[in-house]
């Protein structure tokens, strides 16, 4: 017997942009559904046409995609006729292959927030499905409130999602709107539904995530039956957000009992690709990745802890429930004042510097990281910088070149306009063998606003390093933290700079000082010299 198959609807264009803070632009639109469609989605919910500009132009030239495009709209209003509803028309004029419309299934929303009778909500629901289907389109039925609409009047919830059963509607999706049903909750009912003679391949499940229960509700449901999933990419939506696709997939496809039960478009290889899709999303948005992000975060795979890392190093199942490969992810093993031997020793095996168990090099390296940061260090995610540290105690860092000095100054002034703008311009001397390399560069940036002192700093940096040049050339400087790690008089300044190049490798390194500026060079130069290291750079 083969496994059954599980259909993926993604939400991210429509429910995802009601997130707070978040607006998408079409490009942004195209950007997102490519990568959904590379990763094997089944449905792309656009948006809702008509609702607002951006949404509207997406529609207008919509993408290729291999997943069904579908548009977002709601049933017909009570007094309009489905073919006279302006609303209703603006959804069908998409032209795309399937339309999802919202109506609600709670009677209490029925006669208080729409002020109409059950009977009349039910004829809307049951003309606007049977006129989407007759226009030979693909309908989906978002049944708002439903479970708190079955908990309240499990008569009438039956009668509205049968209403759009009966029309035609290829999936009622049951909707947790408010985001407080309990797993349990979600089973038992998603099959009181099945029981009602609504057959689980016609049933989907859209959850919130308001008592971070939304992913495992969405679980509970395929269990009672459901065979369509709803959500987002890192779990994105209104208030709390919705079902995070992102961890669902690669439970859906890694664990028991659905791995073996089901089947998903997601094939293994396009999994790989998961956290490079989460990371898109980040960056679209311009905000950090959840580090502890199931699957797919920074820290879904770091081993802190000695005695976890030594378990790691004979073997990774011993603290890990996936390979981290498996989802694109990797291990690290950080670095910081809690370590252990072993844990170092994994470490620098990763960065492909073998020391013997019992080398008297390690606890020197041991006591420097202690040292470092009890000044404000930290290693735990500035990797790049511990692998350099390290490279030090064991006589294995190379001198690419020498920083014998550097300035950077901000200058405030009035332009033309009479309008008070920032310059800000850096002069960095280096020496490279035996020659002195003058640098200097401003920070403007491409729209002409001033991109600040450490950027300056960068540009000057990396302008000209004579032979090793090249080899820096595909530097990026990709984001940039600061924090104060100590109060008062006596604070000091950490800066973690994240780095990356065009072979995709990504690094962090960390630098600390009183002055913000000497910190966030220290950093830069590490991040240059990690990447000389690592491109085989001779000195």
């Amino acid at each position: 017997m083969g496994r059954e198959r599980l259909y993926l609807f993604d939400t991210t264009l429509r429910d995802g942009q009601q997130t707070q803070g978040v607006q998408f632009s079409t490009s942004e639109k195209y950007q997102i559904a490519a990568v959904l469609d590379q990763l094997g989605i089944d449905q792309i919910e656009g948006g809702w046409p008509g609702a607002n500009p951006t949404d509207s132009e997406f529609f207008e030239a919509p993408p290729e995609t291999r997943a069904t495009l579908t548009a977002f709209g709601m049933t017909k209003r009570t007094g309009r006729s489905a073919e006279n509803d302006d609303v209703l028309a603006a959804v069908m004029n998409a032209n795309t292959p399937a339309v999802c419309l919202v109506g609600k299934a709670h009677s209490f929303h029925v006669e208080t927030a729409l002020g109409i009778s059950k009977a009349e909500n039910t004829a809307n629901i049951r003309d606007s499905f049977a006129y989407v289907v007759a226009q030979g389109r693909e309908a989906l039925f978002d049944a708002e409130h439903f479970f708190d609409g079955y908990k309240a009047d499990p008569d009438y919830a039956l009668e509205a999602v049968h209403a759009a059963f009966e029309s035609g509607a290829r999936w009622i999706v049951l909707c947790d709107t408010n985001g407080g049903t309990l797993p349990e909750e979600v089973r038992d009912i998603v099959g009181q539904v099945v029981a009602s003679g609504i057959p689980g391949d016609r049933l989907g499940i859209h959850t919130h995530n308001d008592t971070e229960n939304a992913v495992a509700n969405t679980l509970a449901a395929v269990l009672a039956g459901a065979r369509q999933i709803q959500g987002t990419l890192n779990g994105l939506g209104e208030r709390c957000g919705n079902a995070n696709l992102t961890t669902l997939i690669p439970t859906l496809l890694l664990k028991e009992p659905f791995a073996s039960r089901f089947e998903t478009g997601v094939t293994h290889e396009a999994l790989k690709g998961l956290r490079k899709a989460s990371r898109l999303l980040d960056d679209i948005l311009n905000r950090l990745p959840a580090k502890q992000a199931a699957y797919v975060g920074a820290s879904a795979f770091a081993h802190k802890a000695g005695l976890h890392a030594s378990a790691i190093a004979k073997n990774p199942m011993t603290y890990e429930h996936i390979d981290p490969a498996l989802v694109g992810n990797t291990r690290i093993v950080p670095m910081s004042n809690q370590a252990g031997q072993s844990n170092l020793r994994a470490r620098l095996a990763d960065a492909g510097l073998v020391v013997e168990k019992g080398d008297p090099a390690l606890a020197r390296i041991l006591d420097r990281i202690k040292e470092k940061e009890a000044q404000g260090f930290s290693y735990d995610t500035a990797q790049a910088s511990f692998e350099l540290l390290a490279r030090e105690e064991l006589g294995r860092l190379p001198v690419f070149f020498e920083v014998k000095r550097y300035r950077v100054t901000v200058e405030r002034r009035r332009n033309k306009r009479n309008q008070m703008i920032s310059l800000s311009e850096a002069v960095v001397v280096t020496k490279v063998r035996g020659e002195k390399f003058l640098n200097v560069s401003d920070s403007i940036g491409p729209d002409g606003s001033d991109q600040g002192p450490v950027n300056a700093l960068s540009r000057a940096l990396a302008k000209d390093l004579g032979p090793y040049q090249d080899y820096i050339a595909d530097l990026q400087l990709v984001d940039f933290k600061v924090r104060i790690t100590n109060g008062g008089t006596e604070a000091v300044t950490r800066v973690i700079i994240d780095s990356a190049d065009a072979q995709g490798r990504a690094w962090s390194t960390v630098g600390v000082s009183a002055n913000i500026v000497d910190a966030s060079f220290d950093a830069l130069v590490d991040a240059i010299n990690w990447k000389l290291i690592r491109d085989g750079a001779t000195v």
